[in-house]
């Protein structure tokens, strides 16, 4: 037969289990605590694993980094249920930063620069960045100097509210600065 051993999935242990569970557990003494987190003393992993055999629930190893280890008796279907819920509701919980961005040409009319000045403050409101673009066509480019100044008129009306990421910068036929949200001046 070839001498290979076949693991049945109980031998197994799940790689993605974040504890050691029942028989996983190495550590010979551990303390004890109840599903309610009420202290139940030091005891051997024998009389620990009675314990939770009696009750007909799991020992969990909650604090391995602890002397002796922090072990726990409860369900541990439930406690990894509600340990996920609480990992998805943090995630969601988290505010993902995106950029923004805002494009100009060099003739821009006060109108059109102060919708989008708009646009951009309700971005960086949000806590988006907001990179801004003055776009240049064929021999337009030769009035660079109109759009760095749009471009500084620009970051210096969102003065109250951002601060300069990247400073005004040339990248080929445009001229981008890139502001992030200040938290600190939007208080």
């Amino acid at each position: 037969m070839g001498g290979r051993i076949i693991q049945t999935p109980e031998s197994i242990r799940d790689k993605n289990r974040k504890h050691k569970i029942n028989d996983e557990i190495q550590s010979q003494e551990l303390r004890v605590v109840d599903e309610q987190g009420t202290m139940l003393g030091v005891m051997t992993l024998r009389q620990a694993l009675d314990l939770a055999y009696t009750q007909e629930k799991d020992l969990v190893e909650i604090a391995p980094q602890a002397a002796p280890p922090v072990c726990r008796i409860i369900d541990y279907g439930k406690f990894a249920y509600e340990q996920q819920k609480r990992e998805n509701q943090a995630k969601k919980a988290q505010h993902k930063q995106q950029l923004k961005e805002i494009r100009f040409k060099w003739r821009t009319d006060t109108h059109d620069f102060e919708f989008k000045r708009r646009h951009a403050q309700e971005f960086l409101e949000d806590g988006h960045k907001v990179k801004a673009t003055v776009m240049f066509r064929g021999r337009e480019i030769v009035h660079k100097e109109i759009g760095e100044e749009l471009l500084k008129r620009f970051i210096a009306s969102l003065e109250s509210c951002s601060k300069i990421d990247q400073p005004v910068h040339s990248e080929g036929r445009t001229i981008t600065a890139i502001l992030a949200p200040d938290k600190a001046k939007a208080k």
